[in-house]
């Protein structure tokens, strides 16, 4: 090689990817997760499937063993209104939304002041939190009736909002003592400075970034009380203050149930939660990434 000269780059070899390669891989894998997450997704919605499509059959085809009615009887479900169940419905949403309101009353002050201040016995206060989630309304249901008696507040729609506040706060003052503890203080020192007072930045900073676990304690507690049964069973003797959950107990007869219409209310028992879940997820997804950013 000659003096002064620059050395030259060995020429390109172009070459082919063989037949699955690395490129393949991800794509065999994305592929497997996808094929996972429909066989689960199947799993789950099956039996929501069934309850549908029995609750559009006629009685005399029960017992068919076709997956699709032969028959769709859509008055079914317009026989549930004409039962009586929707004022069972309305005392369901009413005992529901009571109860999410009083959790989120008691446990956002409770979790905020949990979070931020280091009080003696805190430890101590947050494991007793969280082993009351431990007893269940059915061990104490004696206790529950007799305590409610005294104030006479048996067969009464109030009755059922505390007991399935009582029941729900533990799990909602948990969490969101964890997710008001991961928000810096820094956050709300400067919004001091900047001239808020502690409910200011409260309401301003904290609460938007705690937004995420405000939604999941409240459809947590949503739920869990739209769903209760053993605790209405025993407050409640008067149909029309009963909730739906007890209320569909009414079409098991001691010699024949009358699964049609028991299928017709459970489904739509079960459409106001849905709905709710389908507006707040999106506000889940959105707080989680606001939180990120911020």
């Amino acid at each position: 090689m000659a003096v002064g000269t620059a050395p030259q780059a060995p020429p390109r070899v172009h070459t082919r990817p063989t037949p699955g390669g690395p490129s393949v891989m991800p794509k065999l894998k994305t592929t497997l997760v996808a094929a996972t997450a429909y066989v689960v997704a199947f799993i789950f919605l099956f039996p929501y499937v069934v309850m549908v499509l029995t609750s559009l059959r006629p009685q005399e085809t029960l017992r068919d063993v076709t997956i699709l009615p032969s028959q769709w009887q859509w008055s079914n479900l317009v026989d549930f209104w004409s039962s009586g169940l929707a004022g069972n419905l309305m005392v369901t949403l009413q005992v529901a939304a009571g109860s999410t309101v009083l959790v989120l009353l008691v446990a956002l002050p409770a979790a905020y002041y949990a979070a931020r201040h280091n009080f003696r016995g805190r430890t101590m206060f947050l494991i007793l939190v969280l082993i009351t989630q431990m007893f269940q309304p059915t061990a104490m249901l004696v206790g529950i009736y007799r305590e409610f008696s005294q104030l006479g507040l048996v067969d009464s729609i109030w009755s059922l909002i505390l007991v399935n506040g009582g029941f729900n706060l533990a799990f909602a003052v948990w969490i969101l003592t964890a997710y008001f503890a991961s928000i810096p203080r820094e956050l709300e020192e400067a919004a001091f400075i900047d001239g808020n007072g502690r409910f200011g930045a409260l309401f301003r900073i904290t609460l938007p970034l705690a937004m995420p676990g405000v939604i999941t304690a409240l459809i947590f507690t949503f739920i869990a009380a739209w769903n209760e049964f053993v605790v209405a069973l025993t407050l409640t003797t008067t149909p029309e203050k009963q909730p739906l959950t007890v209320a569909l107990n009414s079409f098991i007869g001691q010699y024949q149930v009358d699964w049609q219409n028991l299928f017709a209310g459970s489904v739509i028992a079960t459409i106001p939660v849905i709905i709710l879940f389908a507006l707040i997820e999106r506000k889940v997804v959105g707080g989680l990434t606001a939180g990120s950013i911020k």
